[in-house]
């Protein structure tokens, strides 16, 4: 490979210390070149990776143009940057950080207006008094057209706003807004209510491909490497390793079988079960005479296969068929 796999992350704020904390918490140390505000950083480990820093909003576009290979960003950017045309963007993996969600809000001074149904027919009004459509103020033009659509609504107009969007109908530019918003406060405190079915998309940040990028066979055994280990660490943070006697591994199996018909991945003297049973099934061994039992996380539980990894892979091959 002569040219490295191009990752991107964001190069500033809440969501810059949330993926710099993931990929920590993955085992990942990232180098940041020129100190913290260099624009450039690297992996310990990966010497064919080039960590790019760039802003949320870039990360999507750079995705979706194939300028980079792997971004770290909002959903909501994600959807918003797609051209219309077949995606250029494959979603990876949810990370569970940077949650917020795209929603229609109006003003609360409409106190019978609580749907998107009523919205249809405020708009239907308002046109005919006025001769206007309701103008909708939003960053998010791509997922609002789509989701009025949805809903059959027509008689409206988007205002691009590029500042404060929740300040838009106080400063008489707008009549609505579709806002990211996380827990509604920002708009609650400027005089607006969420619509009871006005909630767009639950985002969170993603890790994506960008399927217009120049992928080589060395950049995709690169990103299945990282894949691997991300999926390893997510697989580690939902099981438990139990270890006992071997000379109770027959009486233990035994035990296991009658109290888990599934999820446990058997071992010598000893099993991977989900977390979430992991009472359940000490409880059976030991009412079985099987102790001491130990229980451990592991940290990281590697599988042979990487789903993420193969379903890049078969999207690439079909991009070449395609060629």
């Amino acid at each position: 490979m002569t040219e490295p796999l191009v990752i991107a992350i964001p190069s500033k704020g809440r969501l810059k210390e949330q993926v710099d904390g993931w990929l920590s918490d993955c085992g990942l140390t990232l180098r940041t070149a020129g100190g913290v505000r260099g624009y450039s950083a690297t992996l310990d480990g990966f010497d064919d990776v080039q960590v790019r820093l760039a802003s949320a909003s870039d990360i999507a576009s750079d995705l979706n143009a194939g300028e980079i290979h792997l971004g770290v960003t909002g959903e909501d950017l994600l959807r918003e940057s797609d051209d219309g045309a077949e995606t250029g963007v494959m979603l990876l993996a949810a990370l569970g950080f940077g949650r917020a969600d795209l929603v229609v809000a109006a003003p609360k001074s409409w106190v019978d207006v609580e749907t998107m149904a009523d919205i249809d027919d405020v708009a239907h009004l308002y046109l005919a008094r006025t001769g206007r459509r309701l103008r909708v103020a939003t960053k998010y033009l791509t997922q609002t057209r789509v989701f009025f659509a949805k809903h059959g609504i027509a008689d409206y107009r988007l205002a691009e706003s590029g500042g404060a969007t929740e300040g838009a109908p106080a400063a008489g530019t707008a009549e609505l807004v579709v806002d990211i918003t996380t827990t509604g406060a920002t708009l609650a405190a400027n005089g607006l209510k969420i619509l009871s079915d006005g909630l767009i998309l639950k985002s969170q940040a993603h890790l994506a491909a960008g399927l217009r990028a120049r992928w080589g066979a060395g950049h995709l055994e690169t990103c299945r490497r990282l894949l691997t280990i991300f999926d390893a660490r997510e697989r580690g943070k939902t099981l438990a390793s139990l270890t006992w006697p071997s000379g109770q591994d027959a009486e233990a199996r035994v035990a296991l079988a009658m109290a888990l018909k599934t999820g446990r991945l058997p071992r010598a003297n000893g099993a991977l079960i989900e977390r979430s049973r992991l009472f359940q099934t000490v409880t059976a061994l030991t009412a079985a005479g099987v102790g001491p039992v130990t229980v451990e996380r592991p940290a990281f539980v590697f599988e042979a296969a990487c789903p993420a990894a193969d379903r890049l892979d078969a999207a690439m091959s079909q991009e070449t068929q395609k060629g």
